[in-house]
């Protein structure tokens, strides 16, 4: 599993979609397509020619990036916990995710009158818990209800 590092990688996996909501996650995921074996002249390749968010990702592999931002995790020692949270959650779900660029975004923030420690065993299990119900939920195959 690649981790996300520069601005324009995230901005393409965020633009991909969201694949699975909690009350405090989103995770967004950008597909990506396998690049062909054999390089070719521009006027030889079939089909359209790999998108500008494809050429992001060097490697055809599973992406993985964590956004938590400030405005949601105020305290940098809880917003560092919460990312090492997503990071070793998703190690256990790596095998079963899509090859794609995928994004954990924080999308609200833990109650501070629930969690008065900025990094409580608590609100560490609390967050572990969201988290594998977020992966479960995206890694889940589509059922044919929703497809339809």
């Amino acid at each position: 599993m690649q981790r996300l590092k520069t601005r324009p990688q995230f901005q393409a996996a965020l633009a991909g979609g969201t694949v699975s909501r909690t009350a405090h996650f989103a995770l967004h995921r950008l597909t990506l397509t396998q690049p062909a074996d054999t390089p070719l002249a521009p006027a030889e390749q079939v089909g359209p020619a790999p998108s500008q968010e494809q050429a992001l990702f060097g490697l055809f592999d599973v992406w993985l990036g964590a956004m938590v931002p400030k405005r949601w995790a105020r305290r940098a020692v809880t917003r560092n916990a919460i990312k090492r949270q997503i990071y070793n959650v998703s190690e256990r779900f790596g095998d079963r995710l899509p090859v794609a660029a995928h994004v954990v975004r924080l999308r609200t923030t833990f109650d501070r009158q629930q969690f008065i420690s900025a990094t409580s065993e608590h609100l560490k299990l609390a967050v572990r818990q969201e988290l594998e119900q977020l992966f479960e939920r995206a890694t889940r195959p589509p059922t044919p209800e929703a497809r339809a």
